[in-house]
Parts: structure tokens; sequence; C-alpha cells
């Protein structure tokens, strides 16, 4: 996906490439109603018209819960199960099990509300925050502080997702998405959407602090790695760091440079897979992707247009803090 390009370059906004193209930089790590057509006449192209109901999956054919829940919004799979195990979810107004599979006349309430289904996928629709620090990535908070969902726009169906966490105190890029399905295949470590960092350290590393850092060591919840990491200079005891997580785990980045007695004083997302955060997007505002660029995110075909019909560029967009219903 494209972006404005940049005036200035600094640790924060680096020069960036095709927005849906993987980074491949040096770093300090080792390594439209037709006729019917004749015999003879080549297949017209299938268009899918924006917003279109497509079918992903054979239409109207049964799918298991878990997948067309998380497609309508309501939750991510992982979330739906464990409602599921708790007896939340009922099928026709019998508790449903793992696995079980639904089709359009079936009627699935959770917690005791009707939810409305999907069958045929429509095209998803993703949000692009600028996290700020200070903000907390839930929905309800026992401390009262401030939510991501609260800048967010209202959703007539569903609710927003969020791709991933960012701690309280770590800013930068936050994807949401109304769509379940996407939201797994972002966060599920076998598809390998990494997450990339700027890091601001209070001090200077060393040859053999990078060497143990992109070779491994090990968390109390196991061996971790930087799969890139890149001296971006700095001033006074400051050093600034670009890191590359082929996953995402709670606290990750930090709990490495503390393993080696090392502090974070000021960490920001600024890639998750193939999305950077625009360098016009401020701290507190969200833009929503271009929906041919959210289903090429989510590996669906592309929405074609009309010769006359234009995208339109996305617009930046501040809200006010609004409270959870």
């Amino acid at each position: 996906m494209s972006t404005p390009r940049i005036s200035k370059r600094t640790p924060l906004r680096p020069p960036s490439k095709n927005r849906l193209a993987r980074h491949d930089e040096p770093d300090l790590s080792p390594g439209p109603k037709p006729d019917r057509p004749n015999d003879d006449a080549k297949p017209r192209e299938r268009v899918i018209r924006r917003g279109a109901r497509f079918s992903r999956d054979g239409g109207g054919e049964p799918e298991r819960l878990q997948k067309v829940l998380a497609r309508a919004g309501v939750a991510s799979r992982r979330q739906i199960e464990e409602w599921v195990e708790e007896g939340r979810i009922l099928v026709n107004d019998q508790p449903a099990s793992l696995g079980q599979k639904i089709g359009p006349g079936d009627r699935v309430k959770l917690n005791g509300r009707l939810i409305h289904l999907r069958f045929g996928a429509r095209s998803p629709r993703v949000l692009i925050y600028h996290k700020p620090e200070g903000e907390i990535v839930s929905r309800n908070d026992p401390e009262g502080r401030p939510t991501v969902f609260e800048r967010l726009p209202a959703l007539r169906r569903g609710r927003w997702l969020a791709i991933g966490r960012l701690d309280f105190n770590t800013s930068g890029l936050l994807l949401f998405t109304d769509d379940g399905n996407l939201a797994n295949r972002m966060m599920h470590p076998r598809y390998g959407f990494e997450r990339e960092y700027a890091v601001r350290l209070l001090g200077e590393l060393s040859g053999e602090q990078i060497q143990a850092l992109t070779e491994g060591i090990v968390l109390t919840d196991g061996p971790a790695r930087f799969s890139s990491l890149r001296a971006e200079g700095g001033e006074g005891a400051n050093r600034w760091y670009r890191v590359v997580l082929p996953e995402g785990r709670n606290r990750e980045v930090r709990r490495m440079f503390e393993s080696i007695g090392l502090t974070v004083s000021r960490l920001m997302r600024v890639r998750y897979g193939p999305v950077e955060l625009p360098p016009r997007l401020k701290r507190g505002m969200w833009m929503e992707m271009p929906e041919a660029d959210a289903c090429r995110l989510a590996g669906l075909p592309v929405p074609q247009r009309s010769g006359t019909e234009k995208e339109r560029p996305p617009k930046l967009r501040r809200t006010t803090m609004r409270k959870q219903q």
C-alpha cells in the first residue's frame, strides 16, 4: 500500500518502499450482466463490486461455528472456543460444541443475545491506528485507564478486533479488523508476520550483546531472538536501534534487552507484517486501509472497479475519546 514520501529521515520514520513488500535491508544480524459466452470465447474475468458478498467456502454450506463467528467479528477463534467450553454459546437454544458446523438456518446466541451471521465473506475492513503511550489494548480496565477502542469508529455489526497488542507504555502501529479470520491469520505464528520496532536504549550494545540477541537467548517462556537488529544512531547516553521479531509475545522486546542488563526507555512499533506505520499518521489518529489492500492482506480476491469509479485516498481521522458501552 502506498503512502506519501518522506522528506526527512529520522530513527522513527525511515524511507519506505512498497508497503506490501517485506523489507530486505542490511543489518547487524547474520544473515462486470455479461452475455452467455460462446464455447470459443475467452471466459470473462469475475468482477466483484465494492462491498459485494462472495463465497469463499461454498456459500450456504455448513461451516465450523468458530469460523463463522470469527468472520462476523464476534471475537477471535481462540476466544470463541473458550466461550463454547464455558457454555456461553447456544446453537438453536442448545449448548454449542467445539467443531460444530452451522448453516444459514441456524440461530446462534452469545450470552442470550442473537448473533447476526455471515455466510460467504465480505471484504474485510482494516484500521491503521497510531497508538500513543498511555492507552491500554483492552475494552475494560479495572484501573480505569483509557483504552484504544475508545477512539475507534462504531460498527453497525460485529466489533473491532485488535491484531496483536501493545503495552501501556508502548506506542506505534496497531491494526484493527472486523474479520476474525484475518485477525487470526495475522497473529498466528505459522504465517510468519514479522513485527518491527524502533527501540531507544540507555546505553550502547556491544558486539557480544548483538550476537546474543540475534542468535538467541532464553527467557522464562522459552527462547527468543531478533531476526534483524540494526543501529540507528543517537545522542548522549541514548541509542536507537531497529529490531525485527518473527512473532509477538508479551513484552518480548523489553524482556530481551533486560536479560542483557539494558533498559528500554522508549519503544515504538513501526511495522506489522507488510503494513508500515504511515509517516503522516500522528499519535491518536487512525485511517482505514484501502479495500484492495485489505483484501490482499486477507488473501481474498480484490474487488474490481468500473472505469469511471476511482478509489479515494485514505483519510486521516482523529476521534475524541468515548466510553465503551
